[in-house]
């Protein structure tokens, strides 16, 4: 691993390396010098890569127009020598400024992004199939195509809960979509594309399942503040609160001489407005769910996400060395002592986001995590 250079009376400086590669093969094609980067990783939804790649002479320009070919490059990001982020490349901006300054501006999505731009190709149904392999069969399904293997590893893993299901082609269903769909059931999972360097030091992806949630990590993480907490944001909103959940999907008729209704089901907490609680409702639709059993589902599983007011804490820290990308799903006390935590706070959480500056000239290198209650 390359050594980081040190400042003249500070510490080591992380070193951040951007390797770009063709997305279907993985071969390098170019490293190329990055500023003003920002990256982020979630789970429950894609993570995102800006950067700018200056251009102060006519080779790293050509360089630089050879390999940034939205659709078909993949973007890793090092950070001494470890993998911190992988995405495909979506947008490319090149921009000239009065002087005649040129550089390049582009953003990349992690690579669960491009499920979203994965139909199925044919008809699936299948029953009583545990839903990891379900989950796993909607990938290799996307990467069985031609073309359409970008490397996705796939495991082994089971979560114990069975489902029925049957996916027309004719619904025109984006993989993406239906993932997510089957995650938001009843007794559901989450997922994500993990990007890791694997015992061979090869970059790698993998298809990462946990149910009911993601966890990873053995040791709990404690941030203090004051201490390695540089700021917090602690945001209760009862706006997306709901004890009451209407979930519509496609009407089941398939005689198109009668009128349609779209199906509709809803789901209520009845000990919510036993205690006092006013009705709070809420709605949310689902295309292609014409089955009132899944249907039935979703509105509960919804209904279970929204009974309380939402509360995602966010935290600025330093980067010690104790926090990484990987650890998204691992447990983190926080602990609070300030004017308004004047009884000192102390809670645990799971992170579930990430987004990381990497140092520059006048600021140092920092994450902001982003957190559920447990």
């Amino acid at each position: 691993m390359t050594p980081s250079p040190r400042a003249a009376d500070g510490p080591l400086t992380p070193v951040y390396r951007a390797v770009f590669c063709d997305l279907r093969t993985d071969q390098v094609l170019d490293v190329l010098p990055l500023t003003d980067t920002k990256f982020d990783d979630y789970i429950g939804k894609s993570g995102s890569l800006s950067a700018t790649v200056p251009l102060p002479d006519a080779a790293l320009a050509r360089r630089a127009r050879a390999v940034l070919v939205p659709g078909r490059t993949a973007v890793w990001l090092e950070r001494g020598g470890d993998i911190w982020w992988g995405g495909l490349l979506w947008t490319v901006s090149p921009a000239c400024d009065e002087r005649g300054r040129v550089q390049v501006q582009f953003q990349a999505g992690t690579f669960d992004s491009y499920l979203d731009h994965r139909v199925l190709a044919t008809s699936l149904s299948g029953t009583a199939v545990d839903q990891f392999d379900l989950a796993r069969l909607l990938v290799a399904h996307a990467q069985e195509q031609p073309g359409g293997d970008i490397g996705i590893r796939l495991g082994h893993e089971v979560s114990g809960v069975h489902r029925d299901y049957s996916y027309a082609y004719s619904a025109l269903a984006r993989v993406r979509e239906l993932l997510d769909q089957l995650a938001q059931l009843d007794d559901g999972f989450e997922w994500r594309v993990h990007c890791y360097r694997d015992a061979e030091g090869r970059r790698a992806k993998r298809l990462q399942l946990g149910h009911p949630v993601i966890e990873t990590g053995a040791a709990e993480i404690v941030v203090d503040h004051p201490g390695q907490v540089l700021t917090y944001n602690l945001p209760t909103d009862s706006t997306v609160q709901a004890n009451v959940w209407i979930a519509r999907g496609d009407s089941p008729n398939t005689d198109q001489s009668q009128e349609s209704q779209p199906l509709t089901v809803s789901a209520e907490a009845p000990q919510d407005l036993a205690d006092g609680w006013p009705r709070l409702e809420s709605s949310s639709d689902h295309s292609g769910v014409t089955d009132t059993g899944t249907l039935s589902s979703l509105a509960q599983a919804q209904l279970a996400r929204q009974r309380e007011p939402e509360m995602i804490p966010e935290v600025t820290v330093r980067l010690d060395g104790s926090i990484t990308p990987a650890l998204l799903g691992a447990r983190i006390r926080l602990r609070l002592r300030d004017l308004w935590h004047q009884d000192a706070q102390d809670r645990q959480y799971r992170i579930v986001g990430l987004a990381v500056e990497p140092p520059q000239r006048t600021k140092a290198e920092t994450a902001t995590l982003y957190l559920e209650g447990l």
